[in-house]
């Protein structure tokens, strides 16, 4: 049934979209700015993308960024999807509350809590802060989201296509291997983007994890717009946001074309 939009509606919607996105078409406007001045405007340049190009700090920060956000995102996917098919599958057991409360506590705990426990137990063992030190931060931060994305899947699953595959011959393993994984999969790569967004835009737990040589981009950004915004942080911004835009549309038409040839399947199995 269709429904006329009330003016309160639309204009409820238009201040909300206003508000969020709003801010982000300023700052995509200002990173084209040929003023060093963020609020002066002097003109359309692309300099400031240039400047940052060849900005090593920024370039550093960001290479760092992405080695920890996929290791950390690709060790996580594979915790959580374990952890996630203990959860579902192996039933009652001593200390399954403990078990599972383990791995929802980093969903619900303060990042400053978590990235100052991690500091502790990092020196008391010894290790040096540094990439290793976030990858293992991160992976014990994102493997929660990992485990509620993929024991949601497990928990709607067939179970039937697995008792099938062992009463033909294949043993635990190849029956997960070629049943279930490939079944799950878009809920594990959907754990590992998850993983690796949040590994992307964590700034509290890596402040406390991070050593001199292992700064990542957000604590480099912060640590720029402590001293003022640059133009060059815009310019950052904006190729940021151009890249998730990007993924989104991106995901949004594989998604869109695997429905398609889903119906159309179905359709020709129908007819058949």
């Amino acid at each position: 049934m269709n429904r006329k939009l009330s003016w309160f509606n639309v204009t409820s919607l238009t201040l909300g979209f206003a508000f969020l996105y709003l801010p982000m078409l300023i700052l995509i406007i200002y990173s084209f700015n040929a003023s060093k001045l963020v609020t002066v405007w002097a003109g359309f340049s692309t300099k400031w993308y240039g400047e940052l190009l060849r900005d090593q700090q920024f370039l550093d920060a960001a290479w760092v960024t992405l080695r920890v956000g996929v290791m950390s995102s690709t060790f996580a996917t594979i915790l959580g999807t374990a952890a996630a098919y203990v959860m579902v599958r192996a039933g009652k057991f001593r200390g399954r509350t403990l078990f599972s409360g383990m791995i929802y506590a980093p969903l619900v705990m303060p990042e400053v809590i978590t990235g100052l426990s991690l500091l502790l137990l990092f020196i008391s063992l010894g290790l040096d802060r540094g990439i290793v030190t976030i990858v293992l931060a991160h992976t014990t931060f994102t493997m929660c989201y990992v485990s509620v994305v993929v024991s949601s899947r497990l928990m709607t699953f067939d179970q039937s296509l697995e008792e099938a595959a062992l009463d033909l011959g294949a043993s635990a393993w190849d029956s997960f291997r070629l049943v279930t994984l490939p079944i799950i999969f878009p809920a594990v790569i959907s754990g590992w983007l998850l993983a690796f967004t949040l590994s992307l835009d964590d700034l509290v737990i890596a402040s406390f994890t991070s050593g001199p040589s292992s700064t990542t981009l957000p604590i480099k950004i912060f640590s720029a717009v402590r001293l003022g915004v640059s133009p060059e942080i815009n310019a950052l911004s904006t190729i940021m946001i151009a890249i998730v835009a990007v993924g989104v549309i991106t995901a949004s038409l594989v998604s869109k074309r695997a429905i398609q040839r889903q119906r159309a399947e179905e359709q020709v199995g129908n007819r058949t």
